[in-house]
């Protein structure tokens, strides 16, 4: 990236340094399982067990089909010759990335966001580059980044914000407008390029960011800059990019500043008002020169009021990964209560947790039984708890209590002897609970006394 005070090692994108040499981990020298030695047989060093592995982990995490409509299933009817065929091209270096499906996911505030789908061969060529790339550049991400990092989770983040807005009364809540449609390609292969001179990773992902979308239309659309939200490579590239243009910066320019961010959502921490207001400036200037913008609207300083300041301001509160940070009566582990500054599940976490519970369509009969049903949702409920009720887990009770009068009202329904009454099903669904409190996992989860805050 470019701008700023003098440049230190972690400034390495910029014009003036010298080319490094390849950082990627070179292939252990046995070869157990048959593949092509290294350097004899294709120009490019990448084996048939990376493809196999990379298979392996796009399988795992599922997804849709790309531009040319092919499924995981569909893939694995031929799966040996697939896999064959896209080393085989990888290796060659005959690979070309196919067109990226656009989808428009909506947005909870009203308008869409896009998503670029890959196909099924183009995700596991990126897993390929990914897990070569991503160890190198592991050991230059700073400490307080923490998304699509191993390791690291959005949990996280949240705990060392939450311990940071106790000690510092002004918080600076980031968005940039259309972060990963905006990523300027030319600043980004800088980047990658200083930390491997690899030739095939710097190839592909320069396809991969010239890669056209293919739109609902079935019309094609050349790509100049950004890289599709949704590909396997996407948050690793995401994260070089910010890491340069924030992460680094900040720690050279203002180290007295604590932030954490998580991919293109970040907050800082200020002491006062006036140093919030000239960071503020400081970013929007430094991402400009990074082809990046702040969002105008959602980009706000924020007062962290409890019970100890006091001061009035329009912004009392802030939401960062699910979580709003707000006042709050919360109870200390000796019993007091007292206002303070702490996270809880977001407004907008509870209302799309609603909405999973509406789209179950409990509420219609059928011939599923209560286990049947505890066996579907409780997976899901399960992730909910493990996190919205990691900080102020009273919050996301109404969410749970919704649960519960969804799943009388679908006893009503099914049983003759609840005869419609939500108010009987309702109180046979809780000697449910009393006989079976480990059947739905939220009718135990909560039952430990907590101390908030």
């Amino acid at each position: 990236m470019r701008g700023g005070a003098a440049r230190s090692r972690d400034e390495g994108p910029d014009k003036g340094l010298d080319r490094r040499g390849c950082l990627i981990p070179p292939e252990p020298a046995d070869n157990p399982k048959g593949e092509d030695p290294r350097g004899t047989a294709k120009p490019f060093a990448i084996t048939k067990r990376e493809v196999w592995e990379a298979y392996k982990r796009v399988k795992a995490n599922r997804g849709a089909a790309g531009e040319d409509d092919q499924t995981i299933v569909d893939f694995e009817r031929n799966l040996s010759r697939n896999l064959y065929k896209l080393w085989n091209r990888m290796a060659s270096g005959s690979y070309v990335a196919a067109p990226v499906r656009r989808v428009e996911i909506p947005k909870a505030h009203g308008g869409t966001r896009p998503l670029g789908i890959p196909t099924v061969a183009d995700r596991v060529a990126q897993t390929v580059v990914k897990a070569r790339l991503e160890p190198v550049l592991e050991a230059v991400f700073d400490k307080d980044s923490y998304g699509y990092r191993p390791e690291r989770s959005a949990l996280g983040a949240v705990g060392v914000a939450r311990q940071r807005c106790w000690r510092y009364d002004w918080v600076l809540d980031l968005d940039i407008k259309a972060f990963f449609d905006s990523i300027d390609h030319d600043l980004l292969m800088s980047a990658v390029r200083f930390h491997t001179d690899c030739r095939w990773i710097v190839l592909y992902i320069e396809r991969w960011l010239k890669a056209p979308v293919r739109l609902p239309d079935g019309s094609l659309v050349e790509r100049t800059q950004g890289t599709p939200q949704g590909g396997v490579i996407s948050p690793l590239l995401a994260n070089l990019v910010l890491h340069y243009a924030f992460d680094a910066w900040m720690r050279r320019t203002y180290p007295h500043i604590p932030f954490e961010r998580y991919a293109d959502d970040a907050i800082c921490h200020c002491r006062s008002k006036a140093e919030a207001e000239h960071l503020q400036a400081a970013l929007a200037a430094r991402l400009a020169r990074c082809k990046l913008t702040l969002h105008p609207e959602k980009t706000k300083i924020v007062y962290c009021k409890d019970a100890d300041r006091r001061e009035d301001h329009p912004h009392q509160r802030f939401d960062f990964l699910g979580y709003t940070f707000r006042p709050r009566s919360v109870k200390s582990k000796y019993g007091k209560v007292f206002v303070s500054f702490t996270p809880a599940a977001s407004d907008r976490a509870m209302k799309e947790a609603r909405q999973t519970i509406r789209d179950w369509r409990f509420s219609r009969p059928s011939g599923a039984t209560l286990d049947d049903l505890a066996r579907q949702i409780n997976p899901v409920v399960r992730g909910w708890i493990a996190y919205y009720g990691r900080y102020h887990r009273s919050a996301f009770d109404s969410v749970l209590g919704y649960l519960d009068r969804t799943l009388a009202r679908w006893a009503a329904r099914k049983y003759k002897r609840h005869k419609r009454r939500v108010r009987r099903a309702y109180a046979w669904l809780m000697r449910v609970k009393t006989r079976d409190p480990t059947l739905f996992v939220h009718w135990h989860a909560f039952e430990q006394p907590q101390t908030a805050g």
